[in-house]
């Protein structure tokens, strides 16, 4: 069975989560070190989050930031869709715990040897408010996932 399962997900390259304890307070950076071994392949990038029924938005704000070995940094502000119109929450698990596979970045070069750093950070809103959500309910784990999206 050990066999099926690996053979299912043979395009993994990184896949890791930390827990989010309780709440995912905004000051709570998650980090992921991540050390490629090909400056060529184009891979694909993906924040996964899996929450719980207590998660009370439609979609949900992160700032992911990307180190380079060299310092360079990239920094994005992303949302994403976690609910339909009426409440639903999208992803996958048949518990009331859902897993969200989120893109970040398609077709990304890793070309600079080294290590790189993967920093995830929540900046949730709620509506008409200008301070943002300091702790962030439902969401229980945070993710970072590469894949070789030429490997099937």
């Amino acid at each position: 069975m050990a066999c099926v399962f690996t053979s299912c997900d043979s395009n993994r390259v990184f896949d890791e989560y930390q827990s989010v304890p309780n709440t995912w307070n905004k000051e709570n950076v998650i980090s992921f070190n991540v050390k490629p071994t090909d400056s060529v392949t184009p891979y694909n990038l993906f924040v996964n989050l899996r929450n719980t029924n207590a998660y009370k938005f439609n979609n949900i704000f992160l700032i992911v930031e990307m180190v380079n070995p060299n310092g360079k940094i990239q920094k994005d502000t992303l949302e994403y869709k976690m609910a339909e119109p009426s409440g639903k929450l999208l992803g996958t698990g048949y518990t009331d715990v859902k897993e969200n596979k989120l893109w970040y970045k398609e077709g990304f070069v890793f070309n600079e040897a080294g290590d790189y750093k993967v920093k995830i950070q929540q900046a949730m809103r709620e509506r008409g408010k200008v301070n943002g959500v300091v702790n962030l309910e439902g969401i229980t784990d945070v993710g970072f996932r590469i894949e070789n999206p030429t490997i099937q």
